[in-house]
């Protein structure tokens, strides 16, 4: 088996079923004509579940809300990342987050979260799913399956509970949380009957660096606009993972419609052929930027991976075991608060401020009045998201124009 980046390259495509293109093109079109009437009829029938698909039949073309070249390609390649089973490519990371927990949760069940989370995601676990009845439980980072069991009993919603979900690195401290933990809480509430899931939100990490499903996880999430798209150019989002719940998934996707469009995916196939590169690039000056910050006499704190075990021990285990790298992405307290960090992230040009992670350029942003602007000021408090905090995704800049620009920004200060 070759690696993944090589495969990235032709797998899953022919180039003599499109004129001998090299490159696979993009396939334009809302609907596909089938050969025969008979055809489509056992098209729809696989489609829509009504038989299983015969071992050497492959999935035909119906309609590119179900299906698309495009589309499925990408999916395929996604998978090779983590040897994952299945996977499936939606419009934006958001909709593979809502479209993944709204299968997975019934009405009236429990969802188990770490914390903290992406504001969007936080968004929806708490203003979404109560409209569904759905209740949710904040896990504390290292806590045992069996004082999160005693915490759900005090609640009586210890028969109630539909899924895990656990995103690591967090966002925006990079606190790490093992996921052999999580997934032991999720096997705590497992029945014969019913199964309990561990989903992964991988994008500050994956799918290079972290590979969830080798520890446990059975879908794992990506904000795909982030590093797989890696240019600031394409919105989307994936899952991959156990084959029967990513086709429940995607099943809901159909009718709810937040498929992958086939330009869009076409976008994130050009991208995953460079995709390992640029992270092994980024996190390399990462560091380097990570370490001068950390030295810098107006910076309280840098979070950032290789930092973990000084956080604690429990973190540098977790780090030496789920990582191969310690990525692009950090955070670090400015001294003073709101007014000293909006000071230095308007003193930056060739960092930009924005949101979002994971391109080419670097970028820097807020997170308590930006990306966690909707979290309760009481869960901005409990994990670290203060006035001071300031969060960085570095891109493929040489590190000393980097260092030079916070440098003239921190200067910007006072």
């Amino acid at each position: 088996m070759r690696h993944p980046e090589s495969e990235m390259m032709s797998f899953g495509y022919d180039p003599m079923l499109s004129e001998g293109s090299i490159k696979p093109p993009i396939f334009q079109t809302s609907t596909f004509v089938f050969k025969t009437a008979e055809e489509g009829k056992r098209f729809f029938e696989v489609a829509y579940g009504l038989r299983e698909k015969d071992p050497a039949e492959s999935m035909g073309l119906i309609y590119s809300r179900l299906n698309n070249p495009n589309l499925e390609i990408l999916e395929d390649r996604l998978t090779l990342w983590e040897n994952a089973e299945a996977g499936a490519v939606f419009e934006s990371g958001m909709a593979a987050i809502s479209t993944t927990l709204l299968e997975l949760l019934p009405p009236g069940s429990v969802l188990i979260h770490s914390a903290p989370l992406y504001g969007g995601t936080d968004h929806f676990i708490h203003h979404v799913l109560p409209k569904y009845n759905i209740d949710s439980l904040s896990i504390i980072p290292g806590e045992t399956p069996e004082n999160v069991q005693k915490r759900l009993e005090s609640k009586g919603w210890q028969d109630r509970v539909a899924a895990v979900y656990i995103e690591t690195p967090a966002n925006p401290t990079t606190e790490l949380i093992c996921i052999k933990n999580a997934k032991a809480i999720a096997q705590t509430f497992e029945t014969e009957e019913a199964k309990v899931p561990l989903i992964v939100d991988n994008t500050y990490m994956g799918p290079v660096f972290s590979k969830p499903t080798h520890f446990g996880a059975d879908i794992v999430l990506y904000s795909a606009t982030k590093y797989i798209g890696g240019h600031s150019d394409v919105v989307a989002g994936a899952a991959v993972g156990n084959a029967e719940l990513i086709t429940r998934v995607k099943t809901l996707r159909t009718f709810l419609g937040n498929m992958g469009s086939p330009f869009n995916s076409w976008l994130l196939l050009r991208s995953l052929e460079t995709l390992s590169v640029r992270m092994e690039r980024q996190a390399q000056t990462a560091e380097v930027v990570a370490d001068w910050l950390k030295a810098h006499p107006m910076v309280e704190h840098v979070h950032y991976l290789k930092y973990a075990a000084e956080r604690s021990e429990r973190e540098g285990r977790i780090h030496a075991e789920q990582y191969t790298s310690n990525g692009a992405m950090m955070a670090f307290l400015i001294k003073g608060g709101e007014k000293e960090a909006f000071q230095f992230l308007n003193g930056l040009k060739l960092v930009k401020l924005a949101v979002s992670l994971g391109s080419t350029e670097s970028l820097a942003e807020h997170p308590a009045t930006m990306t966690h602007a909707d979290v309760s000021a009481e869960d901005k408090a409990a994990h670290g998201v203060t006035d001071n905090l300031v969060r960085i995704s570095i891109g493929l800049e040489h590190p000393e124009d980097l260092i030079a620009d916070m440098t003239k920004a921190f200067e910007n200060v006072g």
